[in-house]
């Protein structure tokens, strides 16, 4: 029993030094993190298999909240349980969460947000995205009708940029796949997964997820506590986006700097250092709650955005893995898996391409970056010390 209890605990570590080090060096948004996910997780240490991280992408795109968090949260508790999906939540996010925290006023004092370095940074993350989408794009887009799903996807997402985009092009796919392909599912064997979570879990996960959602608009409105209103305005915001940070930046603008709770200027400058650290942009809360209300309001509002994210992937993955092995399923996800490579494309050419690649000599250090990559195989975060590198060098 004890060996037993042992071998967990040092598997529950190994997920947050590994997820850590992602954490650290995660550049380039949401995206980007589903690229250092698949190079990490399936390619290098084979957590996972090729089929199951599509699948678990899928569901996540799907859902609303932080996708690339919540593929994250599913790989931890495939390896770990709960705790493990907890364990690797906190890896991935601290870092990010505790820079936005104490670097912020600094990034705007010294403009780090604006230097050379952070441009290096920049162009990384467009040469992992690519890396990522060729890979995904050779496993789901086979045939000329997923090729064809994934064009249309594409065509949607980046044509009409709103923040029902994605789960429209997802669920269309998703009918379109399981018309489509209803007849020839048999060829498409999805290896089994471990979700160690309980149905019982999952519904109560579920239950306290849609209880929340109701109850606090309620219990803000009837006790005036300027915590449990932040509290109740993060959790909103978290279980009603779709499509990631790039998304619910510009809503919690809206929202923060029009209910006067900080200045457009101070917004601004958050926002600026969110886009300079590695991690998930949802942590960008972090940083409005320690302006609101200090670092008690930091890690309160940080909590908040994202309890709905764990909640709703811990809730759904207990029915998951009967799900996706269902025949009238199957089609659905082939469908879904082809239009994650077109929205991925998609995000590919904005916000990360426009924004980081603007001269020739930026597209050469991608092109450099790429080949690395993809050529010499050297893993991610050595990309990022030679982005650095080029950037001080070449900007």
């Amino acid at each position: 029993m004890n060996s037993k209890r042992d071998h967990q605990f040092k598997r529950w570590i190994e997920i947050f030094v590994v997820t850590l080090r992602l954490g650290l060096t995660s550049f380039g948004g949401p995206i980007a993190h589903l690229g250092y996910f698949h190079e990490e997780y399936v390619q290098r240490r084979k957590w996972l298999d090729e089929q199951s991280y599509l699948d678990l992408v899928a569901l996540s795109q799907f859902l609303p909240g932080p996708a690339s968090s919540q593929t994250g949260i599913g790989i931890g508790v495939m390896r770990g349980g709960i705790v493990g999906g907890i364990v690797a939540f906190l890896g991935f996010s601290l870092p990010s969460v505790i820079a936005l925290m104490i670097f912020a006023s600094l990034l705007t004092t010294f403009g780090l947000e604006d230097s050379v370095a952070i441009r290096g940074l920049q162009i990384v993350a467009v040469a992992v995205v690519s890396k990522a989408v060729l890979s995904m794009a050779k496993k789901s887009t086979t045939t000329l009708s997923t090729k064809l799903i994934a064009l249309f996807a594409l065509l949607i997402t980046l044509l009409w940029q709103t923040a029902y985009a994605q789960i429209i092009a997802i669920l269309l796919a998703g009918i379109i796949g399981l018309f489509l392909f209803k007849n020839n599912t048999q060829e498409k064997n999805l290896s089994s997964s471990n979700f160690p979570i309980s149905h019982r879990m999952g519904y109560i996960c579920l239950t306290l997820f849609f209880s929340l959602l109701v109850l606090l608009p309620i219990l803000s409105r009837t006790f005036d506590l300027s915590w449990l209103t932040l509290f109740d305005s993060f959790y909103r915001s978290g279980s009603l986006v779709f499509g990631g940070g790039h998304v619910v930046l510009p809503l919690l603008e809206q929202e923060i700097v029009t209910a006067g709770w900080m200045s457009q200027q101070e917004f601004l400058t958050g926002f600026g250092a969110t886009q300079a650290v590695p991690g998930p942009l949802f942590t960008f809360v972090a940083y409005i709650g320690t302006i609101i209300n200090g670092w008690i309001g930091g890690f309160l509002s940080f909590l908040a955005i994202y309890l709905p994210a764990i909640l709703l992937i811990i809730g759904v993955l207990p029915f998951w893995e009967v799900l996706r092995n269902k025949s009238q399923v199957k089609g659905a996800l082939i469908g879904v898996n082809a239009s994650v490579v077109g929205i991925l494309i998609s995000a590919l050419y904005t916000p990360i391409w426009t924004n980081a690649v603007q001269t020739n000599v930026d597209f050469a250090l991608v092109a450099i970056l790429f080949s690395m990559l993809v050529f010499l195989k050297i893993p991610s975060w050595s990309a990022v010390i030679v982005g650095i590198i080029g950037g001080l060098i070449l900007f």
